[in-house]
């Protein structure tokens, strides 16, 4: 899949900044024949993620360890033969043999403790693959619109160095006729040069987040791709931080991992209480000798006088109270996760409101007038320079906001886990 970047023209954007605008509506993406979405992608993730594969093998090797519980012990077969003569004299010769056939027991108690044991590791497979699942597409989400934000950068870097290579030329030319002093000619270059130190920049950004999206996918994506997406609208306000926060407690699955950790910690504590106990062994032979058939049954019983589990039971007791730490420390952190989303979002949120309600109009009238300023000779080149850096700032400012607030919403529905919920679009 090889694909060219549509080109699009962008020597007047900081010109005419209104098309900076018309350009944001659809994130200035490439818009190429064969441009991946972002749908196509969370498709392609499935088959192709090794995270995703990892997590489903380990949900398999958990189902097998539920078959490897509910199994009963193999029965041991033991069996010899040889030739027996009778000691008195004149006894009988003739062949010998002996069979024996020993069954452990499998207490009800120890095969219910291990199944709890199983299931609690089923259930903890589960819930880690519904996790990777989420965060798997989060991450996607987040290195795609990374792309587009990267991408944005350039568009706007690419009409800044055109803007200013035409400044440059046309105080070149003011400067040979002697319209205009030489350090205007030196200031103007180191203006160009500039832009195109932050052109390079933004084009080896745009790589570096196609590279990260490559990541995960290997080699199911060609090295060389375009994107074709934008930032989703902001459909409404999310809920107040304490919803949030009850949320995130009943849904995550991370959370819901830890819980059943904890109660795999608990069952095998049992299991190993329970295997105090000593395993019987139910024991037939069969003996045969010359002039002579025995048959025998009887039980088989190891004695616990020196091992009796001690060690075993400490180590259980102790995974346990590690499992209780770590469950409890994990849900600090996911609670924490939550907050520094949600402060994200409100800060970007708040900026974007700001740009929106006129700075973003402001800068792009200031330009405007030093524009016509320096065209009618009522200012110098620096003024308009000025200008024109503070509007390209306000304008990657705006920009940066939106996709920040883009990137903790995708937080924090990763955290909600909106999607094993069907609530996202």
């Amino acid at each position: 899949m090889h694909c060219k970047r549509k080109q699009i023209n962008t020597s007047s954007i900081l010109e005419r900044p209104w098309v900076f605008l018309l350009l944001m509506a659809w994130s200035f993406s490439a818009l190429g024949g064969e441009a991946l979405t972002l749908p196509y992608l969370l498709k392609l993730l499935e088959p192709y993620n090794p995270s995703l594969a990892a997590a489903q093998a380990r949900r398999e090797s958990a189902q097998g360890a539920m078959v490897t519980a509910q199994q009963f012990p193999n029965p041991t077969f033991e069996g010899g033969a040889g030739v027996g003569k009778e000691r008195i004299d004149g006894g009988r010769t003739g062949t010998s043999g002996i069979v024996i056939l020993s069954q452990p027991l499998d207490y009800p108690f120890i095969r219910e403790a291990r199944r709890k044991v199983a299931e609690a590791g089923i259930a903890s497979a589960e819930e880690s693959n519904r996790f990777v699942w989420l965060s798997v597409r989060a991450t996607t989400r987040q290195a795609f619109f990374e792309i587009l934000r990267r991408q944005a950068e350039l568009v706007i870097a690419e009409a800044n160095e055109r803007l200013l290579q035409q400044i440059r030329e046309k105080v070149q030319l003011k400067v040979e006729v002697g319209e205009a002093p030489r350090y205007e000619e030196v200031k103007a270059m180191a203006e160009y040069m500039n832009a195109v130190k932050l052109k390079e920049t933004a084009q080896v950004r745009v790589e570096d987040a196609k590279s990260a999206l490559h990541a995960l996918f290997g080699k199911a994506l060609p090295y060389q791709f375009e994107v074709d997406g934008e930032l989703p609208a902001l459909n409404k306000e999310l809920p107040k931080l304490e919803t949030l926060r009850d949320e995130v407690l009943a849904n995550q699955p991370l959370l819901h991992q830890t819980k059943a950790e904890v109660e795999r910690a608990r069952a095998k504590l049992g299991y190993e209480q329970d295997l105090r106990y000593p395993q019987v062994t139910v024991v037939g032979a069969m003996e045969r000798d010359p002039g002579l058939d025995r048959w025998q049954l009887g039980v088989s019983v190891p004695l616990p006088l020196w091992n009796q589990r001690q060690g075993q039971i400490k180590e259980a007791t102790a995974d346990l109270s590690q499992t209780e730490a770590l469950a409890s420390q994990q849900e600090l952190t996911v609670l924490r996760e939550l907050e520094n989303a949600w402060n994200r979002y409100r800060i970007a949120h708040r900026q974007v409101e700001t740009f929106e309600a006129g700075l973003l109009k402001q800068a792009e009238n200031s330009l405007k007038v030093a524009e016509a300023a320096y065209r009618l000779g009522e200012r110098g080149i620096l003024d308009y320079l000025d200008a024109q850096r503070v509007y390209r700032s306000v304008s990657n400012d705006y920009l940066n906001a939106r996709f920040d607030r883009q990137a903790a919403i995708i937080d924090l529905d990763r955290l909600r886990a909106l999607e094993l919920r069907n609530e996202l679009p």
